[in-house]
């Protein structure tokens, strides 16, 4: 009995059912896998998806099979999340069996960074069952439409990143189950709709440089489940709510660079679970920090430029999770305390633009090793530990004491600190230019020299210079970038400006940069600044939807609030933008502070993408200066007099011994020198040692070679300025003496030339006639045919060279079809068929149509027969960059139309160098000799590649 009631089943039993478990899962995982198979996707949403797609020009089924239906392969492979990278544009759908069909809805739909360009379509409406919608970083203008509102299972939307305007509709507030929602980053306007209340399920909210504004609505203190709010760089106003208190779930708070007013509110103490707090650029208000006292789980806390008052607390050392803190640009007082320096975890530390007091603290943990404390109002010695290796510390405008003892421990300090004492009351300079980020760079439009600006600087750091001239100091450090450099280059030409290697570095920061000018003497000075923009792209990109802004203060006074780089330049891209300021010195400094309020985006096209940059500074007096405008000597009296008695009693001791030798060698060399340079004499010509020529071309290093002549080759040189020069050096094998080589030298001296043809010019004449030499294939008409040389001939040259780079070609060629032998004719005959496009050199994949038919038409306008109709060089530039709408195009010039084949062919492909094609007498002949001109080159140079010449002298 026992036995027959006993629970254990027999072996037998326990077999039977093991096996009918493993067949009834067979069974069902083949009968999932054939509903798999056979299941098929709503056709209302595949046909809404192609529409879709199509619109946005994206390939529907480039990541599933090509069965033609969107849920198959990693769209119903839950293994495989939407968030894949690798997978993009990626699907995700839902297949449910009913009445024995297997039907598939798109639950899921990422299209992501790929520039989809145009508006949200109106079949997204149909995707009725989407539960996440990723449309971030692209390209998607127009409004947000209020068909959304519809979509009720969305539980994640994202549309970041894009150009999306108009405001954001009521109908948001539908989506009841949504949990993330991505805003930021685009153009919308208006408020907050009050609907926003009803999202009860909302967790995170991004909403950074979404463009709305006003009044945050009442109603969202129902969002009790917010645990991220980012709205930084917006045009909140009014006060921050109260209601905020009610978010006690909230771990990242960000409140930058918006138009809030007043105090942070006491209540925000209920906020314990914070990680990331971030409050900035508050006014007219005045906050304490008593409501951070229960934050202690904090690990990144930022209040800057609040108007937060009161003292540090002195429980800041319970704070063990703090990494970084800012609490600069507020109106603290009283000690630092040593607790906060001892905090193991704290790395970054920014408390400058306060009037904190007392001494450094003593000790400090090794982690700390960003700090900024400038602009306060601290003194006594330095503690050790202000030269640890990797230490960035800012100590600028305090109140430290400087001598011989502690003057080498931080060099510089001692002039940069509260009232700038260096040269204070016994001025010496007047002016002072820098170029911001970059080496040292004359002004080819002005002659100024603006000075190296290339010292490293960090979140914490400054540099004055060894004159005392001026000096740099920066504040702040990048978030979320720790890769972050604060000096940008660039090779771009810019336009609107004749210096545009000036424009090609920028000095950059993520919160504060001041330039100083020190020794100043007292007046009223001009300030000029100079700004490029190089961070963003341009055209139809999410690249191109970010915005830098900065203020600008001279002296203290706010002189441009919300300055825009790109907006100042019209939005065209690679301009110059310059701006000028007055201001009165009256103590012998100057200050130039560009300051970062919050505003502009923060990542667009990359994260620390933004604060002030600046590429150059120019400061001159507008009076009559009655100093030097000289750095003084920097050796010490001691050194003088020891150099005195060296300089003294060597020399004499050497001239005693050789003074007859030395006298005899001299009286031979003057005598040699003085017919030799006797020729140079009436020149106004600069004159180089054979080292810095040597210096200028690396060595006459052959990469340098520009060409050579018959007497030897030229190089190309820079001088240690940064002027760039030609250097000819003379062959050992040449037969030209130094009576052919000085004329040589006079003659360039006073020739004038635009870009290849180089002659001795009356500006009282209309054209010169010589014998005409030059490049086949580059002379214009009047030049070739009659020997009148004009300042239009280079502009004719140009225009073939423009056409030669656009199509990839030279401006002959025997080996192309009838039609297109002859660069011009071909140009001109597809003009005239309105084909001018396929002038374009075929290898190129892809181009910007209007920017090629922007360079025919220049090309075109260039080759006119007639020198009056060709536009100057400096028109030709300005149209090529845009800056002005080029001229039409006339119709074909007369030596297409006119010439035969026969005389075209002749005029291209035979040598013209040395033919005279004017009369003139033996006298003008020989005077002109000395002038005249000759090219050397290929007979069909590459595109792009330089036409080398040169002027030579008489018996050539």
């Amino acid at each position: 009995m026992k036995k027959l009631l006993s629970t254990s089943p027999s072996p037998s039993l326990l077999a039977i059912c093991i096996w009918y478990m493993c067949l009834l899962l067979c069974l069902v995982g083949r009968s999932q896998a054939q509903n798999t198979t056979n299941a098929t996707t709503d056709p209302s949403e595949v046909s809404a998806l192609n529409s879709i797609f199509q619109k946005w020009g994206v390939s529907a089924f480039s990541t599933w099979n090509t069965s033609g239906d969107p849920c198959t392969g990693s769209a119903i492979d839950d293994s495989l999340s939407i968030d894949l990278t690798s997978i993009n544009p990626a699907l995700k759908c839902q297949c449910n069996l009913n009445n024995g069909t297997t039907t598939c809805h798109i639950t899921g739909m990422k299209v992501y960074a790929l520039d989809v360009r145009g508006t949200i379509p109106e079949e997204l409406g149909n995707l009725t069952k989407l539960s996440n919608l990723n449309l971030g970083q692209n390209y998607l203008t127009g409004p947000l439409p209020a068909f959304i509102g519809n979509l009720t299972d969305m539980q994640y939307l994202t549309f970041g990143i894009n150009a999306l305007s108009g405001p954001i509709p009521k109908e948001i507030g539908n989506l009841r189950k949504l949990i993330s929602l991505g805003l930021g980053t685009n153009n919308f306007s208006g408020s907050l709709p009050p609907e926003f209340g009803n999202l009860v399920t909302l967790e995170q909210l991004y909403m950074d440089s979404s463009g709305v504004g006003g009044e945050i609505p009442s109603t969202l203190a129902n969002l009790v489940n917010l645990k991220t709010v980012w709205a930084s760089d917006n045009a909140f106003n009014g006060t921050i709510p109260d209601f905020i208190r009610t978010w006690t779930n909230l771990t990242s708070l960000r409140l930058q660079g918006n138009s809030f007013q007043g105090s942070i509110p006491s209540s925000f103490s209920n906020l314990t679970l914070l990680t990331d707090l971030r409050i900035s650029d508050i006014s007219n208000g005045s906050s304490s920090l008593t409501f951070i006292s229960n934050m202690t789980s904090l690990s990144n806390l930022i209040l800057r430029n609040n108007m937060i008052s009161g003292t540090i607390p002195s429980n800041i050392g319970d704070y063990q999770s703090l990494q970084r803190l800012d609490l600069s640009f507020n109106n603290l007082s009283g000690q630092i305390p040593n607790s906060l320096f001892n905090l193991s975890s704290l790395s970054t530390l920014f408390l400058g633009n306060n009037s904190l007091s007392g001494t450094l603290p003593s000790n400090k943990s090794s982690s700390l090793l960003i700090m900024d404390l400038s602009y306060n109002q601290l003194s006594g010695s330095f503690p050790s530990w202000v030269t640890q290796s990797r230490l960035q510390l800012n100590l600028m405008a305090n109140n430290f004491v400087f001598d011989d003892s502690n003057s080498s421990t931080l060099p510089g300090l001692n002039c940069l600190q509260r009232n700038f004492p260096c040269n204070r009351g016994s001025p010496i300079y007047s002016s002072f230019a820098i170029n911001c980020g970059g080496p040292s760079i004359t002004s080819s439009s002005t002659g100024t020299v603006y000075e190296e600006d290339e010292a490293t600087l960090g979140p914490a750091s400054y540099n004055v210079t060894d004159t005392i001239r001026w000096a740099v100091g920066n504040l702040g450090s990048f978030s979320e970038n720790n890769n972050a450099t604060y000096i940008s280059n660039s090779q771009s030409q810019f336009t609107n400006t004749l210096d545009s290697e000036l424009f090609q570095s920028a000095r950059l920061s993520p919160g504060s940069l001041r330039y100083y000018g020190l020794g100043l003497q007292n007046g009223n000075y001009t300030i000029s600044l100079k700004f490029a923009e190089t961070a963003f792209e341009y055209g139809q990109t999410w690249r191109s939807v970010g915005k830098r802004v900065f203020d600008i203060y001279v002296q203290g006074n706010l002189e441009l609030k919300d300055f825009d780089i790109r907006e100042a330049a019209g939005g065209v891209q690679l301009r110059a933008v310059e701006r000028e300021f007055n201001a009165l010195v009256s103590e012998n400094y100057l200050e130039i502070h560009l300051f970062w309020a919050g505003k502009g985006t923060c990542c667009v096209p990359s994260q620390g993408t933004y604060g002030p940059s600046i590429s150059a500074i120019s400061v001159t007096p507008d009076f009559t200066p009655t100093v030097s405008n000289r750095p003084p000597t920097t050796t010490s009296s001691k050194k003088n007099k020891a150099g005195l008695i060296v300089g003294i009693a060597v020399p004499i001791g050497i001239v005693c011994l050789l003074s007859v030798f030395g006298i005899f060698i001299l009286r031979r060399r003057r005598r040699l020198r003085k017919s030799q340079e006797e020729e140079l004499l009436g020149m106004s010509a600069d004159t180089f040692s054979y080292s810095e020529l040597k210096t200028a071309t690396e060595d006459f290093n052959p990469t340098n070679k520009l060409g050579e002549g018959g007497f030897g080759p030229v190089y190309k040189g820079t001088l240690s300025d940064g002027r760039v020069i030609a250097v000819k050096q003379l062959s050992v094998a040449s037969h030209q003496g130094k009576s052919q080589f000085v004329t040589e030298i006079a003659t360039i001296s006073a020739v004038q030339h635009h870009f290849g043809l180089a002659k001795l010019y009356d500006d009282k004449k209309t054209h010169i006639s010589t014998r005409v030499a030059g490049t086949i294939g580059y002379l214009a008409p009047e030049y070739a045919m009659r020997g009148h040389l004009t300042e239009k001939a280079d502009v004719f040259a140009f225009g073939v060279v423009a056409l030669e780079i656009l199509s990839g070609r030279p401006n002959s060629d025997s080996n192309l079809e009838q039609e297109k032998i002859y660069l011009l004719e071909w140009a001109w005959n597809l003009h005239e068929n309105n084909r001018a496009l396929e002038l374009v050199d075929p290898t190129l994949v892809e181009f910007n149509e209007s920017e090629a038919l922007r360079v025919i038409g220049v090309g075109l306008l260039c080759t006119q027969a007639t020198p009056m109709l060709r536009p100057p060089m400096s028109r030709v530039v300005a149209m090529l960059s845009g800056d002005i709408e080029a001229s039409s195009v006339p119709s074909k010039p007369g030596y297409i139309t006119d010439w035969q084949l026969n005389e075209i062919t002749s005029f291209m492909s035979e040598d013209t160098s040395g033919v005279s094609t004017e009369r003139t007498s033996n006298s003008q002949q020989n005077t002109s000799s000395n002038a005249s001109t000759v090219f050397m080159g290929q007979s069909s140079p590459l595109p792009g590649q330089p036409i080398l010449h040169e002027i030579v002298g008489e018996g050539r």
